[in-house]
């Protein structure tokens, strides 16, 4: 039987009512806002935006990922039909090159074109944008998200946001109202809501426009050159300003949610003004907080600073890289590689716990939003990714199936068949040793004090007659050897002895969990080795 089957629909709509998870309190805001009732368009529809300038990075998929599952606690809650729109602005005008992506120096002479005119540097597409567009797409495939995704270029061009352009252009001083005192004096000069696109450079220009004509439904902008040109906003011969172009998404695709970084708290606040004046309704609104890398620093996709999505599925399953969208969206995040092997192990945690909560506690485990209420049953995984990173780390293994040995040691019924999470764990964990533990490996030799308790470990271990795998028992073992050799005080520095001498890093798994899955004899030896100076 399915978790699905196991919750209840009657059940399952009632625990959502009352769930503190927050897709569930964000679904249930969306359905008062629209006073539960239906839109006249038929379906409810929840956007995503994308800004091709750059290569996707985990906060696109973030985005994508959080209003999905958003979109499935409402559709718990409410029959209406939904609709998750993938929004990609490939129309705005390139401004600067990436600094990782190829034939940059090229790349320069596009500046100022629309991403969709920009040469693809990559030689695989058209261009830049559709480039963009279609590594966006496949990674949204891989996560089986339902979406329709909409291109800005063929929107304009395709005359769909034509009408709307025409309320833009009817209410132009009302909307320039909205924008021009959160610019400063020199931009206000200048400033119009439309962006001509240049017939003769091909540019999206951020031009003064001079005159508008309402009846015509054209302005006179100055171009480069300072000439007076005449156009009409409509059928892609202008692009709007990102506030006024997001309003005008908004208001033309009829969007009843959508969330944002909180970089564009203020966009928010002047679009939805702007939205009004349209007389439609703005958007239900998540405000989610920014990804970090290492340093603190907010991710760029121009600089590449953070995590691409692929470097984090080359060491991590996709289930962790959800849970890490998952995890309070309101709370700031660091984003680089040490989180992927704990985020990995609290999603295995989760799993875990699922099968045994009741409904109230089964809508508040994020595995329930992360497979979409069908969390998968009977998963077993005995060993964390973290103890497989180390046990990678102290055999030196460059292929998994020396991994495998120890594995089938201390867990007999494993077999990589019967437990692909645990097997392609044991994939990541060779690769992420290769790339990360090994370059940086650092033994300390043991002196005074820790070598006697390293010696003393070693004789508690040669005389332990229990069961060789059960890791509980031996970590109380390895406890009272810390605490009655001069680390009762603070035990954190003896497991530090323990990292830092036999797996030459700062910190480290459960120590009775590692050496249960290492093997005995094989513990005894590595403490000898480190206490020899063998290992540095």
């Amino acid at each position: 039987m399915s978790s699905t089957e196991e919750l209840k629909a009657e059940t399952l709509q009632a625990e959502a009512l009352k769930s503190n998870a927050w897709p569930f309190v964000e679904a249930r805001a969306l359905l008062k806002k629209l006073n539960n009732k239906l839109p006249e368009k038929g379906f409810v529809a929840f956007q995503t935006g994308y800004g091709p300038s750059g290569l996707p990075h985990l906060g696109t998929f973030g985005e994508n990922s959080r209003t999905t599952m958003v979109m499935r606690a409402f559709n718990v809650l409410s029959d209406m039909p939904t609709k998750l729109i993938a929004f990609s602005d490939d129309m705005d005008g390139f401004r600067k090159v990436p600094t990782n992506v190829p034939n940059q120096e090229e790349l320069a002479n596009y500046i100022g074109m629309p991403l969709t005119k920009v040469k693809d540097p990559f030689g695989t597409h058209d261009s830049f944008g559709e480039h963009n567009n279609a590594r966006l797409q496949v990674f949204l495939d891989q996560f089986n998200f339902k979406y329709e995704f909409m291109s800005s270029t063929k929107c304009y061009k395709s005359g769909m946001f034509d009408d709307v352009m025409l309320q833009i252009l009817e209410n132009y001083d009302k909307i320039k109202n909205v924008i021009l005192p959160t610019l400063g004096e020199e931009r206000r000069e200048t400033y119009s809501p439309f962006l001509p696109v240049d017939e003769k450079s091909g540019k999206v220009l951020q031009a003064k426009v001079i005159s508008t004509n309402k009846e015509t439904g054209s302005i006179v902008y100055l171009d480069e050159d300072n000439n007076e040109v005449e156009t009409k906003v409509t059928g892609g011969r202008c692009k709007m300003q990102w506030k006024v172009d997001w309003a005008m998404r908004w208001a033309g695709l009829e969007i009843d949610y959508e969330m944002c970084g909180k970089d564009l708290s203020d966009s928010v606040t002047l679009s939805s003004k702007i939205v009004r004046i349209l007389g439609k309704k703005p958007p239900q609104n998540l405000i989610y907080e920014l990804f970090l890398d290492s340093k603190g620093e907010k991710i760029s996709k121009s600089k590449g600073n953070g995590l691409s999505m692929d470097e984090w599925l080359r060491y991590g399953i996709t289930e962790s890289l959800s849970l890490f969208m998952y995890q309070k969206p309101k709370t700031a995040k660091r984003l680089h590689f040490d989180i992927i092997p704990k985020t990995v192990d609290e999603y295995l945690q989760h799993l875990k716990a699922y099968a045994d909560q009741d409904p109230k506690a089964k809508l508040n485990n994020p595995v329930y939003h992360i497979h979409n209420g069908d969390v998968p049953t009977n998963v077993d995984v005995p060993v964390t990714y973290s103890l497989l990173l180390n046990l990678a780390s102290v055999v030196n293994a460059d292929d998994k199936e020396i991994l495998w040995s120890f594995i089938k040691r201390y867990a007999k019924d494993a077999t990589p068949q019967n437990n692909p999470i645990l097997n392609k764990l044991s994939e990541f964990a060779v690769v992420y040793y290769q790339d990360f533990v090994k370059p940086n490996k650092k033994y300390v030799i043991p002196k005074g004090q820790a070598l006697e308790a390293l010696k003393v470990l070693k004789d508690q271990l040669q005389a332990y007659t229990g069961d060789e795998t059960d890791g509980k028992e031996i970590q109380s073992l390895v406890f009272s050897v810390g605490k009655e050799n001069g680390y009762a005080e603070n035990l954190k520095d003896w497991f530090k002895v323990l990292y830092e001498c036999l797996l030459g890093q700062e910190t480290g798994p459960r120590m009775g969990g590692f050496f249960a899955i290492f093997g005995k004899n094989e513990s005894i030896k590595l403490i000898e080795n480190a206490i020899l100076g063998k290992l540095s």
